[in-house]
């Protein structure tokens, strides 16, 4: 492609004892006769840590270097502030990473890359599963996926399977398995790799996927090697255990369309998985709080019936009082616990569904989390699921962590019931509760994780340890657990010798796998702690993974990896970070057939998710749109608010919104008045009318009005009516119009915009129609980028004092500290018009007065420029 030929890319991977050892080798040749740019772009498993990176060009070797994350930022803080270094690991859809590195080769240069990273593989539904994007982009000579899987217990079952494997190529992937050993090849020839039998296109594009599953003669295995050691426990064939199961379910407004129906789809297949001995009810939380039952009901068939048809009946309604939802939950649960009403031996969980922030009741999260904790005291479970980019994350994440649950992510999309579903089935069997694994104090140090709430068949519990005597080689353990009809209780031992014994036909073992489990293991459960600790403790803990972080050379959120590279052909060193969910940049891959999955949100508001014919794409980390009359809406999501402000000018009027000299990408907007002034009013409203979007490098100019859309590309002009429903790609440019709904437009892979129309009622005496302007992806553009917009897509900070009534009783005064300077500011309302065109969504931020004055740079005439482009 473009003169670079990937002639060689293999895939090494070696399991042993679920632990994950993966080299990607990718080696590459400029067959052009000037020096080219190579890229080496591959996607891994968000679970996966990076441990090591290395470019050999020409038989010179740059190697990446991991550091604390603020020492390489700081290391290359000039490089960055003149956008000289990359980000080079982006989050990239539901399951996956991903690690892009460019460099400037000679012609007829060579280029070797090699990445290596480590996970554990999780147990669930009975199989581990280890997952391997598959993407070269281009034909390659010798390319291979070679995995050999390693574990003493014995293999009982082994899969391969690819989402882009054609019968033919069925018979490429090479399986086979024998006790402890299995192996997987897949290796196809250039022409197997051909889309057609001439095509220079290659079907190699999905998902590479592997499942496995060990033997269990007894209930736990424990392995002990070079003094660390690691116990898996994943009990066989015990009586389930009854549940009693709370759904906690946001049905605020945000939730009307595509989301609440996918809801309701997954609940009413939840209720027939749910079994007779189980109780459940549902607690559905808008503006107010509705619950199905006062009690926990049995799952009778009568029971069930009644439950379909209340679920077929949910509809949205009001805003998000998400506190009171939760805790009326938590009310009937603890009632059922201290009434009897339930049996002694059975599993509580509570699964709450939201897609927004709470913004009725009690709206604060830390309060939230603090009434939450307090009142299910530990008893159970609380599992969140966040649907889509509108919430707060992190708060859902911590509120579930310290009561024993997790968070999960439910991606909107066509399949979401589907992942709701799964998500249900993932806790939907209980086996064991209150399973304690109890080693002896004085024999072990820093050990990982070794009480669970639950244990859920067909998954396992991993523990891990240190010897404090490096030399001892044997160890007892009492694993203790609640079950269905009695208390659980057994006794294992295990030495080094036994271990070795297992492992001695095994030569690929690297020596210090399970203290590199051990550390991975650490880490991870470091990690999850930090994020629902405060202060000193969290210091403690931040302290202590970044320390195993160092030492055992893993990119985690708080190390980076620094990439260094030849100097020549203005190559710039990159930083490589571990992204983090809910705070970084979700970037879905386009295809032409899908062409991104657009999400908008308000990363710190309360979030109106739009209707199901929008398409979503990244999150942005901060947020800027102008909309109406016109007004400017900035999010600031450290504080979980917004700053607004209007611009009031002329009709006629060209404002510079966007102008990245850097990209060359820009965007300016023509304003446009009501059909005949209305003389009572000081200020007459203006709207956008036009909208001029261009990239000066690419020569791509285009104009939005209306009536219509135009794409001048140099001398060719295409144009489209609102009445189209168009989806159309071409070089720097993506471009889909939602029949007159909205634009989603990608440009020159910088920047992506969405457009609004709103129209109003044609013999409308004083309104005519307008447009509405969202970014999205604002930190592709430079630092260097401003405009009345553009300025904002770099972080802004303020500070809130002396708030005091102000001449609207609803709408209190403040002094806002903002770049240095006292403002005064109004709290009050902007119109956010992506889900409802017509009626607008009130968002709450602090109003700036006088055009924006004291907040954006200069005054807001130095924005009037003289056409649109």
């Amino acid at each position: 492609v473009n003169g670079i030929e990937i002639y060689s890319m293999k895939i090494d991977s070696k399991v042993t004892s679920r632990f994950a050892h993966n080299v990607i080798t990718s080696r590459a040749v400029n067959r052009g006769n000037v020096h080219k740019e190579v890229f080496f772009d591959v996607e891994l498993p968000k679970t996966a840590f990076i441990t090591n990176f290395s470019m050999t060009i020409d038989g010179v070797t740059y190697p990446g270097n991991i550091k604390e994350k603020e020492v390489a930022k700081q290391q290359y803080e000039k490089a960055v502030s003149k956008g000289q270094t990359a980000g080079l690991v982006k989050a990239s859809g539901r399951k996956t990473e991903k690690f892009t590195v460019s460099v400037n080769i000679a012609a007829a240069s060579k280029v070797t890359f090699e990445l290596t990273y480590e996970e554990l593989l999780k147990r669930q539904f009975g199989k581990y599963e280890m997952f391997i994007k598959v993407k070269p982009k281009q034909l390659v000579k010798d390319f291979e996926i070679d995995i050999n899987i390693f574990e003493p217990q014995g293999i009982t079952e082994l899969e391969a399977e690819g989402t882009f494997i054609t019968n033919d190529l069925q018979n490429v992937i090479k399986k086979t398995f024998s006790d402890k050993k299995g192996h997987i090849s897949f290796k196809p020839t250039l022409d197997q790799q051909r889309t057609c039998a001439n095509c220079s296109q290659s079907l190699l594009d999905g998902d590479f996927t592997v499942r496995y599953d060990v033997k269990r003669t007894t209930p736990d295995n424990l392995q002990i090697v070079n003094g660390y050691f690691v116990h898996f426990f994943a009990p066989t064939n015990l009586p389930q255990l009854p549940k009693n199961v709370i759904f906690v379910i946001d049905i605020s407004g945000s939730m009307s369309g595509r989301e609440i129906e996918q809801t309701r789809e997954a609940l009413l297949k939840i209720l027939d998985d749910i079994k007779e001995d189980d109780f459940f009810n549902f607690i559905l939380f808008g503006s107010e709080v509705h619950t199905w039952k006062d009690t926990l009901i049995k799952a009778t068939p009568e029971n069930l019936d009644e439950a379909r048809k209340f679920v077929r009946a949910i509809d949205t309604q009001g805003m998000t009082n998400l506190y009171g939802g939760i805790m009326r939950g938590i009310d009937i649960l603890n009632a059922a616990h201290e009434g009897n009403f339930v049996p002694k031996r059975s599993a509580s969980i509570i699964i709450m569904l939201t897609d927004g922030q709470p913004n009725v009741g009690i709206s604060n999260t830390q309060d939230i989390q603090a009434h939450v904790k307090k009142a299910i005291e530990g008893r159970y479970p609380l599992y969140n699921l966040g649907f889509g980019y509108g919430v707060d994350y992190s708060f859902l994440e911590k509120m579930a962590l310290e009561n024993k649950g997790l968070a999960r992510r439910i991606y909107p999309d066509s399949d979401s019931a589907l992942q709701l579903q799964g998500f249900y089935d993932e806790v939907s069997n209980p086996m064991l509760m209150d399973v304690e694994l109890h080693y002896p104090e004085n024999e072990i140090s820093d050990l990982t994780k070794n009480s669970f709430k639950h244990f859920y068949d067909g998954s396992e519990i991993v523990v891990a340890g240190r010897f404090i005597d490096i030399n001892q080689n044997s160890l007892t353990v009492d694993v203790k657990g609640e079950g269905a009809n009695d208390a659980l209780s057994f006794t294992t031992q295990q030495d080094a010798e036994q271990t070795a014994k297992a492992f001695q036909e095994q030569e690929y073992i690297f020596g210090d796998y399970i203290e590199r489990l051990w550390a991975y293991l650490t880490i991870e459960q470091l990690l999850e702690k930090r994020t629902a600790a405060t202060g000193e403790e969290k210091e403690n803990l931040t302290a202590e993974a970044l320390d195993l972080s160092l030492k055992y050379k893993f990119v985690t959120p708080l190390t980076s990896m620094v990439v260094t590279k030849p100097e020549d052909y203005d190559n710039q060193a990159g930083i490589a970070d571990k992204p983090t969910e809910g705070i970084d940049i979700f970037t879905i891959e386009c295809k032409y057939s899908i062409l991104m999955r657009v999400f908008l949100t308000f990363f710190s508001l309360h979030s109106a998710a739009p209707p199901a014919s929008y398409l979503y794409t990244s999150s942005p980390t901060w947020y800027t749109s102008v909309d109406g009359d016109p007004h400017f809406i900035i999010s600031v999501p450290q504080k979980h608010d917004a700053i607004c402000f209007n611009i009031n000018e002329k009709t006629g009027a060209v404002l510079s919104l966007i102008n990245d000299p850097v990209t060359g990408i820009t965007v300016n907007g023509e304003l446009i008045g009501d059909k005949r002034a209305n003389s009572d009013a000081k200020i007459q409203n203006t709207y956008f009318g036009k909208l001029g979007i261009a990239n000066k490098h690419l020569d791509l100019k285009v104009t939005v009005t209306p009536e219509k859309i135009t794409i001048q590309n140099g001398n060719e002009k295409t144009a489209f009516t609102w009445l189209d429903s168009v989806t159309l790609q071409q070089e720097g440019l993506t471009l889909i119009i939602n029949k007159k709904k909205n634009l989603v437009l990608s440009v020159g892979g910088r920047a992506s915009f969405v457009i609004v129309l709103h129209q109003v009622w044609k013999k409308h005496p004083l309104h005519q129609d307008f447009l509405g302007l969202y970014t999205l992806e604002s930190h592709k553009l430079s630092e260097q980028t401003h405009g009345l917009l553009g300025q904002f897509f770099h972080p802004i900070d303020f500070t809130i004092l002396e708030i005091h009534p102000g001449s609207d009783p609803k709408k209190p005064d403040a002094t806002m500290i903002v770049k240095n300077k006292e403002l005064t500011v109004t709290r009050g309302w902007q119109k956010d018009y992506r889900k409802d065109p017509n009626h607008g969504v009130d968002i709450p931020c602090w109003f700036v007065h006088n055009n924006g004055a004291g907040l954006i740079d200069g005054v807001h005439t130095d924005y009037i420029v003289s056409s649109l482009f």
